[in-house]
């Protein structure tokens, strides 16, 4: 459920994410992965066998990894979306463990953690963001990665995409602040152009944030 937006309601949440994925026609934000997801899994420090995708929509960051060879478990708040990432998943072959859960109350289960945690476009309120990050977080194991990508607050003033209400976007600040036991590889602001389905096309303002548990 990428590009998450609206008020901290799960269930008005979930019904609205539903009709979206239930009238799409193609997949909403397309079917490759996220650019600066593509971009840390190119480094050389990046050695990762399992991940967790976190509001993985209608499935592409995580059969992507799946398909790179990870195992990937994902969630994303609307049973639509799941149900066509498992469809996509079939399509690429590939096997990723999937469930319709609401990151405001989903925790991990004990002794359960992946070497890569992503995040990409949940535009929610503040609580619901800061609650994301800290699971994420808590759920990497030693020397795992958390990637984040979303708008920026300077997204607010452009029409083009993303939420306009400014307590749904993101600031560096509050990735650093949400996670305070990781060690940051890189925290950008800045403007990229998008090129991820009919939702996210154009120059958009965005964060981009990797960090890593210790050792």
């Amino acid at each position: 459920m990428e590009e998450k937006d609206g008020t901290s309601n799960g269930s008005t949440t979930a019904q609205r994410w539903d009709a979206r994925y239930e009238a799409a026609e193609e997949p909403l934000f397309g079917t490759a992965p996220n650019e600066y997801l593509r971009m840390v899994a190119a480094r050389s420090d990046f050695r990762v066998r399992s991940a967790l995708c976190l509001a993985d929509g209608d499935g592409r960051n995580g059969a992507w990894l799946a398909g790179r060879g990870l195992t990937v478990a994902a969630l994303d708040i609307s049973a639509v979306a799941t149900e066509k990432a498992l469809a996509f998943d079939r399509f690429n072959r590939v096997t990723v463990e999937r469930r319709t859960a609401d990151l405001d109350s989903w925790s991990a289960g004990p002794g359960q953690s992946w070497d890569l945690a992503t995040l990409f476009y949940l535009q929610a309120p503040a609580g619901t963001r800061l609650r994301a990050l800290e699971q994420a977080a808590a759920a990497l194991a030693p020397g795992g990665w958390l990637v984040v990508e979303a708008f920026s607050k300077e997204q607010a003033v452009h029409a083009n995409m993303g939420p306009e209400d400014p307590g749904l976007l993101y600031s560096l600040a509050e990735l650093h602040g949400a996670t305070p036991g990781l060690a940051v590889v890189e925290a950008l602001a800045g403007e990229v152009r998008l090129d991820e389905g009919r939702r996210h096309r154009g120059i958009a303002h965005v964060v981009r944030f990797a960090a890593r548990r210790p050792e």
